[in-house]
């Protein structure tokens, strides 16, 4: 065996086996474009990434990394507690069980009184942390008015706010965050995030003394979502266009630290336990992108997260950390024909934007017209969802109809924009309604099977099991089961060529409080149906919310 070789194939080979596995559909249809407008190839090959970047290929992969601003990955599990008691036993088992980075958002449930700043100021001279605060007085702020002197030179950490933040005697406390998250929950795509990023950058090092000075008070706060290659993509083209950024001025880059966090836009709280899958994506992707700290929000953290969700967060990184062994490799990723093209193409887009800004004035002067374009990314990740083009597993797509919404709401949260909210309205809507939905299954199983189990898992979304009638194999006993049949809503579920047959002569006797549809695209007979009686069609790439919520508001009118 160890004498036998393979005879390598050639792009145009696989090109050729690949159509025909396509049957006559184009080979353009294994393209495909990203919400960033970059266009994924089906294969990627050295001969590709060659031609397309050439000599660049080395100095990207070079930048990446040198600029890295630490070793290895530090873990900075958020702390939280509804008292400062459970505050602080929470803070000593989290460093106890491998937390590095004390992370706090001073959104807390209680008051921090003089007793509790002091207390945690002794915390700060031994840990690194990562406060999200308000504004300049924001009351966690105070922390660092009771550190002793002698000891602020020593102090280590991060500060994430809205407004500018000036702490004088601490030289390794970074407050000029570039902090994207809020735009991303806002919906930005990976393209905007970065040229945010070197916009927010551009504003700050303009008001300070030096590059250097800037420099060392900077860092980047970026979430990192479940496109995995994409966002792995997004970390090393920072790096890539910070060094660009500094050139731009005149400098030789600094390397600055990557801070990131586990994305909750993709979080639901449908089916909770698949957020812990979306995190422990979203963490591997930020290890292997070249994050320097990250945060694992635990997975149902949407409401309130409990002592084992906590924990079971945490140990997403540990795990990471011990068992993987990928931080053990300066640059994971580095080589990778489809992730050095993907980082090469984020930072040719995000360059480009990033002038665009500053043509206009800077971030301020564009705000107005970053909005709009987030705003249309944001309907365009909607509509994705919405149609099952992209799957939210346990939401829109093999949803669990028994689970139940949680009523706790987590401030900190609230105004993300996240794309289950949607499907957790239609639930909403539906408990509201209480409506009796059914799909009356004709002929043989095998026949009727795929399209029933199709409506039921649309059904499913809104937290609604329909009710079937079994197998019913004649036009009179599916007329006779509609007469009798006591729901609000009924959908026909059989082959096309059994439902052309079933739905006219269900239509001439059809009781009127039932809403009738049809599973399946018939387009030659819809308008003559729709005017016989027939309420509308379920089938595949349809607008689930759409749908459901003119069902409901046909539903409320029939009861009236």
């Amino acid at each position: 065996m160890k004498e036998i070789e393979f005879q390598a194939a050639s792009y145009e080979q696989w090109q050729d086996q690949a159509t025909n596995a396509l049957k006559g559909k184009p080979f353009e249809s294994l393209f495909t474009k990203t919400i960033e407008g970059v266009t994924l190839q089906p294969l990627y090959t050295q001969e590709m990434l060659l031609e397309k970047l050439g000599d660049q290929l080395e100095k990207q992969v070079a930048t990446i990394r040198t600029l890295s601003a630490a070793n290895g990955l530090q873990i900075a599990q958020q702390i939280t507690g509804d008292s400062p008691e459970q505050f602080f036993n929470n803070l000593e088992d989290s460093l106890s069980r491998g937390n590095k980075v004390i992370t706090i958002d001073s959104r807390l449930p209680f008051g921090l009184d003089e007793q509790i700043i002091v207390k945690l100021s002794h915390y700060l001279t031994e840990y690194s942390f990562k406060f999200m605060v308000e504004n300049s007085n924001d009351p966690l702020l105070k922390v660092f008015d009771t550190i002793e002197e002698s000891k602020r030179k020593t102090v280590e950490g991060y500060i994430i706010s809205k407004g500018t933040i000036e702490l004088k005697q601490y030289p390794k406390v970074r407050t000029l965050g570039a902090n994207t998250v809020s735009y991303h929950n806002e919906g930005a795509n990976a393209v905007q995030e970065l040229a945010i990023a070197l916009a927010l950058a551009a504003k700050q090092v303009k008001v300070s003394e030096s590059y250097e000075e800037f420099a060392s008070k900077f860092f980047v706060n970026f979430a990192v979502d479940t496109q995995f290659f994409a966002e792995i993509a997004k970390l090393r083209a920072f790096k890539v266009l910070w060094k660009a950024f500094a050139a731009g001025i005149g400098v030789e880059a600094i390397a600055v630290p990557i801070v990131a966090e586990t994305s909750v836009r993709s979080f639901s709280k449908v089916d909770v336990y698949v957020n812990l899958l979306r995190a422990g994506n979203e963490a591997f992707a930020g290890a292997i992108g070249g994050a320097d700290v990250f945060t694992v929000h635990p997975h149902d953290v949407l409401s309130k997260p409990t002592p084992t969700s906590i924990r079971i967060a945490q140990n997403v990184l540990l795990v990471i950390n011990e068992e993987s062994q990928v931080l053990n490799v300066l640059d994971p990723a580095g080589g990778s024909y489809f992730i050095e093209s993907l980082t090469a193409d984020y930072v040719k887009a995000a360059w480009s934007l990033f002038l665009e800004i500053e043509e206009a004035g800077g971030i301020d002067a564009y705000l107005d017209t970053l909005t709009q374009q987030i705003a249309d990314v944001y309907a365009k990740r909607i509509k994705e969802v919405e149609t099952r083009k992209h799957s939210l597993i346990g939401t829109n797509i093999y949803a669990n109809p028994v689970d139940e919404l949680s009523v706790e709401e987590n401030a900190q949260f609230t105004d993300v924009k996240r794309l289950a909210i949607p499907f957790e309205n239609l639930r909403k809507d539906f408990a509201a309604a209480n409506a009796k939905i059914a799909i009356l299954t004709f002929g043989e199983l095998k026949n009727f099977k795929p399209r029933a189990d199709f409506v039921a898992g649309f059904f499913n979304t809104a937290g609604i099991i329909p009710e079937q009638s079994g197998a019913i194999d004649s036009i009179d006993a599916a007329k006779a089961w509609l007469a009798q049949a006591d729901f609000d809503y009924v959908c026909i579920a059989a082959t096309d060529e059994d439902t052309k047959t079933l739905v006219p002569a269900l239509l001439i006797d059809k009781p009127a409080h039932i809403i009738l549809d049809a599973a399946g695209k018939f387009k030659e007979e819809a308008d003559i149906w729709v005017s016989q009686g027939l309420n509308g069609f379920i089938f595949a790439g349809q607008n689930i919310i759409e749908k459901l919520k003119a069902l409901t508001a046909s539903m409320k009118e029939v009861q009236r």
